[in-house]
């Protein structure tokens, strides 16, 4: 069993260029705040060589001052969007995190500098990212501490047997440099054997896989454990078990092309909180999700960017987001959310929700198996 071509990496600035992805602004505030972002993601790097600054000046109040810059606000909600979700179990996760899924050797570090100077503190990645010892470094040599930084790893196909479990967690968190994980996620309702032939026994039957993540939660190596991939059916089934610690999260593709609101209802329902990859579209659908009528709309009457209009959306909706950039000045865009007003956050939801839902990865084909049956 091959890796699918999605895992693959994409470099997200050849969008532009090839016209996948519109670098436009809307009309208010445009060339100020594109001058703001780029300013702002040059001090993100700056700011490792000054850190002593960090005593005196908060990257994240300058981050916030953001529409209030050149005398004139662009919008100015009555009520601010949550910074964090408080789970099931009173755990409290950032609302906003960066995404390391394609970055790749040589830039993730950056990525990840930048996002935790620019007031991030949530970072979200996977052992098949294959950039993990990166990431751990980046965030040594930040200065941010440990305990200030929500950290979610996940566990790969092949290694659901429950003996495989704890051995390649302990991998994750050497490279990581840390001793414990504030979340790990099963990354897909799919079990493979070593050879990569599907194990059908334990796709089906997840639980022994699940009891061994709740042995690592006692041991102190993991703080909160959840899934990816898993459809209500399959949360369901694994649900029916007598676990010992319910399913805090799931991770899964949520889009303005993918909303899956009967999902998010049914998690809601069940204290369950979904998490959001690929928020701006999967791999080659950014610019489409950028150029929506509605998101463009939007972004024009608010005098934010066509991305903030979806990140804000995405969080208002009550999930947590996890855009992902290695491009300084975006990875500071992605993080500055904004309220929308109700009639805006209404009329993007009618479009989400009003067309075919076409879902941006899917490698059932590739491992043999119906995920989302």
């Amino acid at each position: 069993m091959t890796l699918p071509t999605y895992y693959e990496r994409f470099n997200t600035d050849q969008e532009i260029k090839q016209g996948l992805r519109t670098p436009e602004r809307p009309a208010k505030c445009q060339h100020r705040k594109k001058f703001i972002f780029h300013v702002l993601g040059a001090a993100a790097l700056i700011y490792y060589g000054v850190h002593e600054l960090q005593q005196h000046v908060s990257f994240a109040s300058l981050l916030h001052a953001v529409p209030i810059l050149g005398g004139k606000h662009c919008y100015s909600p009555s009520s601010k969007l949550p910074t964090h979700y408080t789970l099931s179990n009173g755990a409290e996760i950032p609302t906003v995190a960066l995404g390391v899924w394609q970055a790749g050797k040589g830039e993730v570090g950056a990525a990840v500098k930048t996002a935790l100077a620019a007031g991030y503190r949530h970072i979200d990645g996977a052992y098949r990212y294959n950039n993990e010892a990166e990431v751990g470094l980046a965030i040594k040599e930040s200065g941010i501490p440990r305990e200030d930084i929500w950290l979610t790893s996940k566990l790969w196909n092949t290694y659901h047997a429950p003996e495989d479990i704890e051995p390649v967690l302990d991998e994750s968190l050497a490279s990581l440099g840390t001793d414990y994980l504030d979340l790990y996620l099963i990354h897909w309702p799919v079990a493979t054997n070593k050879d990569g032939s599907l194990n059908m026994e334990l796709t089906e039957n997840p639980y022994p896989t699940w009891q061994k993540l709740e042995e690592m939660v006692e041991k102190g190596k993991v703080r909160n454990i959840g899934v990816s991939n898993f459809n209500i059916r399959r949360l369901q089934n694994l649900t029916a078990n007598p676990l010992k610690i319910k399913p805090v999260i799931n991770q899964v593709e949520l889009s303005f092309w993918n909303p899956q609101p009967e999902l998010l209802k049914w998690s809601k329902e069940n204290n369950i909180l979904l998490e959001a990859y690929s928020p701006l579209g999967s791999t080659g659908r950014v610019g489409a999700s950028l150029s929506v009528p509605e998101v463009k709309e939007i972004a024009a009457e608010l005098g934010i960017t066509p991305a903030q209009v979806i990140i804000s959306w995405s969080v208002q909706r009550g999930t947590v987001v996890l855009p992902k950039s290695v491009t300084p000045a975006r990875v500071v865009e992605n993080l500055h959310i904004t309220k929308l007003p109700q009639a805006s956050f209404d009329k993007l939801e009618k479009a989400a929700v009003s067309h075919k839902p076409e879902r941006g990865l899917d490698p059932s084909k590739d491992w043999g198996v119906d995920i989302f049956e």
